[in-house]
C-alpha cells in the first residue's frame, strides 16, 4: 500500500472511516494483504504525504494510523474487467482479476484466510508441551503472550511492525516445533528436549525407525518432519502478518479488544478464575522459553559441575591386589535387562505374570543351589537412553546426558569393569548384540573382548530393533566363552535387548539344544506380532512389554539354572523404566536389582545391606541412586575406601 495518497480525493471532502465491506463492493482492487492502491501517475512515498498537499498531514497520519483500503474509481456494478489491474491506477486486482469478477467469492477467501491465520496462531500460542496436557480445555484459555504481542504491533510504525510481525511469525514458529519435539520426549523420555545437549538423540531415534520400521519407514518419517518445520515457519509466519495486517485495517476495534483481554487476563489471574482446573490466564510460552533459559544455562556449567565430580575416586589409589579380593576365582556377570523397570513388579496389570515369573525363577534356582537378594536402583533415566544408565552404574557418576557421557569415555575414569580388569585376576569381555557398528567406548569400559551382534554366530531375523534373541546371547557366551574348560575366572558385561521397545514381534523360548546358528527363529518372528498393530492400542503395547520381561527374565534365570556352578555370580538388572505408555503416569525411576550366587559366603558380605530374599525386591527394599552401587559394591567384596573420599552427587 501507498501510505500517503488516495485515488480521486479531493482537499475538501471530509476525512471518513473506510466501509468495512470497502473491499468487496464493486470494482474494488485492493488485497486482502494491501492497502489503497494509487493512480499510476501519482507520486508515492511509503511514509510521506506529497509536499504542498492541504490534506498531506491528516493522509499520513490516517495512512499511518489506519491503513485504510479505499477502493479505486471502477464500474459502481463491480463487472469491470479483469485486465483493469494492469492499467494504469489500477493497481494489483488478485489473482488474474478473478476478486473482481467474483466480488463475493474473494470476501469469503479473505475472511476464511484470516479465520485461519488467527486459529493457526491461537494453536501456537495455547498448545502444550506434553500430550497428556492436550485437550480442548488447553484451548480455552487468554494467552498473555497474545494479548502483548497485539499491543506491540498495533504501536510501532509500519516499517518496525512489517519487521516485527516477521520476527514474531517465525519465533512462533520455531516455539511450536519446539514444542512438538518436547511431546515426542515426554512420551519416550519424560522429559523436555534439551536444547543443548539432546542434539544426538535425533541419530538415535531415526536409527529405531530404521530397525522397527525399516529403511522406507525411516526415509519417510524424515521427509515428513522436514515438510512440517518447513511448513510451520511459513505458514506462522504469514498468519502473523495475516493478522497484523488485519488488526491495522481495523485499528478501533483491535485496540479495544486488546484492553478488554488485557483486562481480562489480570483479573482472571487476580482472582484465580479456572476452567476445569485449567487457567483461564494463561502465561506457558513465557514460562517455557524462561525453563529453556535456566536449562541451557545449566547446561552450559555441567561440563565443569561433572569434572568436579569426576575428580574423585574412592578407589583410584587402591592398589591391584586389593581389589575385589571377595570376588577371587568367582566368573561375575553384571547383566542389564532393557526397559526392565518398576512398573513391571509394581502395576497391577502386569504384576501377577511378572510374579508368577520371579517365583518360580528363585524356587528353581533355589533347588539348583544358588540364593538370591534383590533391591531397587534409581535411574538417570527413564523410556529411553539405555547406555547412559550402563554408564552409571559402572563408573559411580551421574550420568544423565550425553554430554557427561562423551566426557566420561574420553576419561581416565576407573569402571567397575575395569577394575575388574585392572586386578588381572579375571579376564573381561562384552556380549553386547545391541552394538551393530564399531563401539571404541568398550576399551574404556575395560573389556578384553567384545562380541557385538555380528560376532556370536547368530544367523537369524532381527525382531524389530533387537539383533538377537536373549537366549540366544546367552547361548553364546556359553559357547564363546563360560562353556571353555579351564577358562580362566571371568568378568562379562551381559546386554539383553529382547525386551527392547517397540517389543513385537517376540521371541519365545525353545530347547536349548534347538538354537543351533539361530535360523530357527524365522518362523517364530513369522509367528510375531506386527509392531505398528500393536502401537495402535496402547494396552496391546503394555501386554507385549510385559511378555517381553518374562521373555527375558525366563532366558536368563534358565541359563544360571543350566550353565550356573559353584562358581557363578549374576548380578542383573533394569536400566531404566520403560515409555510412559507403560508406565500410565508413573513418574518413578527405579529398576530392580538382584545379586544370585551359589557361594553362600558372596551373599554374607551384603548381609548388612538388607536387601530383599528372592528375585523380587519387596515394595519397602532399599532405594539406592545407581552411581552409589558402584563403590557399595567393591566396598563389600574388598578392602574400605578412605573415608575421606565420598561417591559423588549431580
Amino acid at each position: 500500500m501507498s501510505h500517503s495518497t488516495r485515488s480521486r480525493q479531493l482537499p475538501e471532502e471530509p476525512e471518513t472511516e473506510p466501509h468495512p465491506d470497502a473491499d468487496t463492493a464493486a470494482g474494488t482492487t485492493a488485497d486482502a494483504d494491501t492497502d489503497t492502491v494509487a493512480e499510476a501517475d501519482t507520486p508515492t512515498d511509503t511514509d510521506t504525504d506529497t509536499p504542498g498537499s492541504a490534506k498531506a498531514a491528516d493522509a499520513e497520519a490516517d495512512a499511518a494510523d489506519t491503513e485504510a483500503e479505499v477502493p479505486a474509481e471502477a464500474d459502481p456494478d463491480g463487472g469491470g474487467d479483469a485486465s483493469e489491474g494492469a492499467g494504469a491506477g489500477g493497481g494489483r486486482r488478485g489473482w488474474w482479476g478473478w476478486r473482481v469478477k467474483y466480488p463475493r467469492a474473494a470476501r469469503v477467501v479473505t475472511v476464511g484466510t484470516s479465520a485461519l491465520a488467527g486459529a493457526l496462531v491461537l494453536f501456537a500460542l495455547l498448545v502444550p508441551n506434553q500430550l497428556d496436557r492436550l485437550s480442548f480445555d488447553a484451548f480455552l484459555r487468554i494467552p498473555a503472550e497474545g494479548v502483548l504481542l497485539a499491543a506491540l504491533l498495533l504501536a510501532l510504525p509500519p516499517k518496525p511492525r512489517r519487521i516485527t510481525a516477521v520476527v514474531v511469525g517465525v519465533l512462533l514458529g520455531l516455539l511450536t516445533i519446539l514444542k512438538f519435539v518436547d511431546m515426542g520426549f515426554y512420551s519416550v523420555l519424560a522429559r523436555p528436549f534439551d536444547l543443548v545437549l539432546d542434539w544426538i538423540l535425533f541419530d538415535d531415534a531415526a536409527e529405531w525407525v530404521k530397525e522397527s520400521f525399516g529403511r522406507t519407514g525411516e526415509v519417510v518419517a524424515v521427509i515428513a518432519v522436514i515438510v512440517l518445520v518447513i511448513a510451520l515457519l511459513v505458514l506462522m509466519t504469514l498468519a502473523v502478518v495475516r493478522l497484523t495486517d488485519v488488526m491495522v485495517r481495523h485499528r478501533p476495534v483491535a485496540t479495544r479488544t486488546t484492553l478488554v483481554l488485557g483486562t481480562v487476563w489480570i483479573t482472571c489471574v487476580t482472582v484465580g478464575v479456572q476452567f476445569t482446573d485449567v487457567p483461564v490466564a494463561s502465561q506457558i510460552n513465557a514460562e517455557l522459553v524462561q525453563n529453556r533459559v535456566h536449562q541451557v544455562q545449566a547446561g552450559l556449567r555441567d561440563g565443569k559441575v561433572f569434572a568436579k565430580e569426576a575428580a574423585v575416586d574412592a578407589f583410584a589409589d587402591t592398589p591391584p591386589d586389593q581389589l575385589l579380593t571377595g570376588l577371587r576365582g568367582k566368573d561375575v556377570l553384571f547383566t542389564f535387562i532393557e526397559s526392565y523397570g518398576r512398573t513391571a513388579i509394581d502395576d497391577p496389570a502386569m504384576s501377577e505374570q511378572i510374579d508368577s515369573v520371579l517365583s518360580e525363577g528363585t524356587s528353581s534356582l533355589k533347588a539348583a543351589g544358588f540364593s538370591s537378594r534383590s533391591a531397587w536402583l534409581r535411574s538417570p533415566v527413564t523410556g529411553a537412553g539405555s547406555w547412559l544408565a550402563h554408564s552409571t552404574f559402572l563408573s559411580g557418576l551421574w550420568i544423565k546426558n550425553q554430554q557427561r557421557y562423551r566426557s566420561l569415555t574420553t576419561s581416565d575414569r576407573n569402571t567397575l569393569t575395569s577394575y575388574f580388569q585392572k586386578t588381572g585376576a579375571w579376564r573381561t569381555v562384552g556380549i553386547v548384540p545391541g552394538v551393530r557398528r564399531a563401539w571404541p567406548e568398550g576399551k574404556f569400559f575395560g573389556l578384553d573382548h567384545i562380541y557385538d551382534s555380528e560376532h556370536l554366530g547368530y544367523n537369524g531375523p532381527y525382531f524389530s530393533w533387537t539383533p538377537v534373541p536373549d537366549q540366544f546371547s546367552l547361548e553364546a557366551f556359553e559357547r564363546l566363552e563360560h562353556g571353555k574348560k579351564d577358562h580362566k575366572p571371568m568378568m562379562a558385561e551381559i546386554i539383553l535387548a529382547s525386551s527392547h521397545n517397540p517389543w513385537a514381534p517376540i521371541a519365545h523360548m525353545i530347547d536349548w539344544n534347538d538354537l543351533g546358528d539361530g535360523s530357527v527363529f524365522n518362523q517364530i518372528k513369522k509367528e510375531g506380532k506386527d509392531p505398528k498393530q500393536v502401537w495402535k492400542n496402547p494396552e496391546s503395547v503394555r501386554t507385549e512389554y510385559r511378555r517381553a520381561i518374562e521373555y527375558s527374565l525366563h532366558s536368563l534365570t534358565e541359563y544360571v539354572e543350566k550353565y550356573g556352578d559353584e562358581n557363578t555370580v549374576l548380578v542383573f538388572l533394569g536400566d531404566h523404566q520403560p515409555v510412559p505408555t507403560v508406565t500410565a503416569g508413573s513418574t518413578s525411576r527405579d529398576v530392580p536389582i538382584t545379586i544370585v550366587a551359589h557361594d553362600q559366603k558372596v551373599l554374607d558380605r551384603i548381609s548388612d545391606w538388607g536387601w530383599t530374599d528372592g528375585l523380587k525386591p519387596a515394595k519397602d527394599a532399599p532405594e539406592w541412586r545407581m552411581d552409589t552401587f558402584r563403590d557399595r559394591f567393591m566396598t563389600a567384596y574388598g578392602p574400605h575406601p578412605d573415608s575421606s573420599a565420598t561417591a559423588s552427587t549431580p
